[in-house]
């Protein structure tokens, strides 16, 4: 078997740790930790200490990092604190049963929901650490019998919402054992950053004992690591702080250790001549070969949403501060980067249409020389006249622009898109509701690639064949994530219609992994059944929609008092 064997047994104490849109200014805000900590937390905080978690916005960091900034701090007021009520703090309930403090708890379909959740647990000496990706016992197992990093987010924020943080503790502190340990894949040692793909529980039963197995890429599809697993476990990690009030975790020196050793691999200075991330294909959720390759959307909105959660939680001490230096210049430069060059609409579009080629210095319109007749002849008819949407991937003289459903809810969330960004891309999915949504909620990816492009693209792959899998396939497990950026947006009538499409579906279709055509409206062809993230994120959507206030666990708002720290140049037309 391959993969790294872990015995966790030699670290006890971390297991007894208890319309069209014009480029706006990169600014962000963040949510107000201030009541909750004070309600959690017995003993007196350090007021400045308490405020870096929640209520100081980059800009104030920024200050603290950069006395050439200091001049700036008379123009900053209070931070806007209208999210302070999406502080959504765990109840307890009983371990085997959802909250029922209304119709939700008693659903038909939310108790099934609950029920195959909860087999789905897997248990290391003892303690829930993780769900496994699919039960579906009529198939070959391959790797569907682990636990998923990027799998068990949607898992992770359930039990969160239900009041149940243990198994959410444990996942955390288990993942980061196995990220300290040496990663090798030949004779090739991968970053100390990286976080696993996944791992598995072997059972010795001659020795009577227990061991994980970590995969880092040594064992997937194409031998990739994945670039989002460490992301994911860093928003993760600020959603549990968020939820329980439990800022111990997070400062614990592991932890901070282990979110420096990913924001290294990340923040490291190379060849690159852009603030975004260079990605292998296959690097994240589309973890097959579908010309992802360069600087795919979804990549850089984790990476942007990572970056805002770290710079919560990281300790302000010489390390932390450090850290806290860069992520503040990354995030002015990525903000601004994703803002002009991935965001498409109407107009943009028809500027593109009318690009000059071979155009040369800095007074160049088409920074990338991007010819105008590589423009798709579908995105003509797609692109509505009000709306927008980043698109899937900028770099020298290419843009792919397809439509990435994760990436795009992600930077609404994050706040990566501006506030009439966000509120475009909610109009383009209603106003391509039969193509995004079809049938079934919702597609990974519009549109798919076939024919010839599909040969050359993924190599003829026989899993991602037209409007299949990552291409063009509806996965229900988007639903969370469409249904969070409706709130933030002010939009739950989208988020509702979509989940009593899939309500109508998934029950009776036992939880697949996806669904195929161009609708969605066939069980996908090699889809498992009782996938693992499909039921946690119906529920996620449900208790979202149900309670609002548990939006505060994955959504950052923007702060209005931050400026671009770059000027755009008077020839560019964003």
């Amino acid at each position: 078997m391959s993969g790294l064997t872990v015995d966790l047994s030699r670290n006890e104490n971390l297991r007894n740790v208890d319309s069209h849109c014009t480029v706006a200014g990169a600014g962000m805000e963040e949510l107000d930790f201030s009541k909750l900590l004070e309600r959690e937390r017995p003993r007196p905080l350090n007021m400045d200490r308490q405020r870096s978690y929640d209520e100081r916005s980059i800009y104030e960091l920024s200050i603290r990092v950069s006395p050439r900034l200091t001049s700036r701090a008379e123009n900053t007021s209070r931070l806007i604190d209208h999210l302070d009520s999406l502080y959504s703090p765990g109840r307890r309930s009983g371990f085997n049963t959802p909250r029922s403090n209304s119709e939700f708890g008693t659903h038909p379909i939310v108790a099934e929901a609950w029920e195959a959740l909860r087999r789905s647990l897997i248990y290391f000496r003892g303690q829930p650490v993780g769900t496994i990706a699919a039960l579906d016992n009529s198939e070959e197992k391959i790797n569907y019998d682990q636990v998923f990093v990027r799998d068990f987010i949607p898992s992770a924020l359930a039990f969160l919402m239900n009041g149940e943080p243990e198994i959410v503790k444990n996942f955390i502190l288990k993942t980061l054992r196995l990220q300290s340990w040496e990663k090798k894949i030949d004779r090739f040692q991968l970053g100390e950053g990286v976080m696993p793909a996944s791992f598995k529980v072997l059972h010795d039963p001659v020795r009577n004992n227990e061991t994980l197995i970590a995969d880092f890429g040594e064992s997937a599809i194409g031998r990739v690591a994945p670039v989002d697993s460490g992301f994911w476990w860093i928003i993760l990690l600020r959603a549990y702080t968020k939820s329980t009030g439990d800022i111990s975790l997070a400062e614990m020196p592991e932890c901070q250790k282990g979110m420096r050793l990913i924001l290294s691999l990340c923040l490291s200075e190379g060849f690159d001549t852009f603030p975004t991330l260079l990605c292998a294909d296959g690097c994240c959720m589309i973890d097959r070969r579908m010309g992802v390759y360069g600087y795919p959307m979804e990549i850089q909105a984790l990476f942007f949403m990572a970056l805002r959660c770290a710079m919560l939680l990281l300790k302000q001490g010489e390390e932390g501060k450090e850290f806290v230096g860069r992520i503040v210049k990354r995030l002015h430069a990525l903000s601004f980067h994703m803002r002009s060059y991935y965001w498409i609409d109407l107009k943009q579009l028809n500027d593109i249409y009318r690009y000059k080629t071979e155009e040369y210095s800095h007074t160049a319109v088409s920074k990338f020389n991007v010819i105008p007749d590589s423009l798709p002849e579908w995105i003509f008819d797609f692109m509505p006249t009000r709306g927008g949407y980043f698109i899937g991937n900028v770099s020298p003289a290419r843009m792919d622009f397809r439509w990435f459903s994760l990436g795009n809810c992600v930077a609404i969330l994050s706040s990566l898109a501006t506030p009439e960004q966000s509120m475009a891309i909610m109009e383009l999915i209603e106003s391509r509701w039969e193509e995004l949504i079809g049938e079934m909620p919702l597609k990974v990816c519009y549109p798919a690639i076939e024919s010839h492009e599909w040969r050359i693209i993924t190599g003829c792959d026989p899993k991602n064949t037209r409007w299949s899998y990552h291409n063009g396939g509806s996965w229900p497990v988007l639903l969370w994530l469409l249904t969070a950026a409706c709130i933030k947006t002010g939009r739950p009538q989208i988020a509702r219609r979509a989940i009593e499409l899939a309500e109508s579906r998934l029950l009776k279709d036992n939880w697949p992994e996806y669904y195929d055509g161009t609708l969605g409206r066939y069980i996908g062809k090699q889809a498992r059944k009782f996938q693992t993230w499909s039921i946690a994120g119906y529920l996620v959507a449900k208790m979202m929609l149900e309670d609002p206030s548990h939006l505060g666990m994955v959504a950052l708002e923007e702060d209005k008092q931050m400026k671009p720290l770059l000027k755009r140049s008077n020839s560019w037309t964003f």
